[in-house]
């Protein structure tokens, strides 16, 4: 995990190996993880299939590491917005939730697409940094409705989760993204009794 930073800085340049993923993530979403071959995937990032080896042992180390690093980022970033004032918590982490959702819908598309492709240890894996992530909600939510039970939080979680991971399905872009941002944003905030 990153420090976050202090001052405007430019991001580096992202290396090989970050292109091919993010290339990877693209290309499954678009095509899904049996319709890209290795061959594919080197086309579009301007090497031989074969020399993507050099990077990853096959297409399904790759779609792991993509679902296994987009489930550690959002736990990291959940965690980075928890333990504050009950009511801000669950703002900040719909807020980051919607940001993530508007800024890489292709993932939601792979993971709820691709997930069975992943080996098994890769899936049990992706599920627990999931179920974590859940918990912060589900424990936030909590606080701000004590009466509330466990079960019933899940449940309102999952509820937001689906209607936030609509992104890919039901937006456009550019001005439109704007508009939907807050409109998913207004919808998961009154679900969760906060709006």
């Amino acid at each position: 995990m990153t420090a976050p930073r202090t001052t405007r800085q430019e991001d580096p340049a992202p290396t090989r190996r970050e292109q091919i993923l993010v290339v990877a993530a693209r290309l499954f979403a678009r095509h899904g993880f049996h319709g890209v071959s290795i061959a594919d995937l080197g086309a579009a990032v301007g090497v031989s299939g074969p020399a993507l080896y050099r990077h990853f042992p096959g297409k399904e180390a790759l779609l792991e590491e993509i679902l296994v690093g987009i489930s550690e980022r959002l736990l990291a970033g959940g965690r980075e917005r928890a333990g504050g004032e009950p009511r801000a918590t669950l703002v900040a982490l719909v807020d980051f939730h919607v940001a993530f959702a508007f800024r890489e819908p292709e993932l939601i598309v792979v993971q709820d697409r691709d997930m069975a492709n992943l080996p098994d240890e890769g899936r049990r894996r992706v599920r627990l940094l999931q179920r974590t992530y859940v918990e912060i909600w589900v424990e936030t939510l909590r606080q701000v409705h004590p009466d509330m039970s466990a079960e019933a939080a899940r449940i309102a979680v999952h509820g937001v989760f689906g209607l936030l991971n609509s992104t890919p399905y039901s937006t456009g872009s550019g001005d439109s993204d704007a508009v939907g941002a807050e409109v998913l944003r207004r919808m998961a905030l009154v679900a969760l009794g906060v709006g």
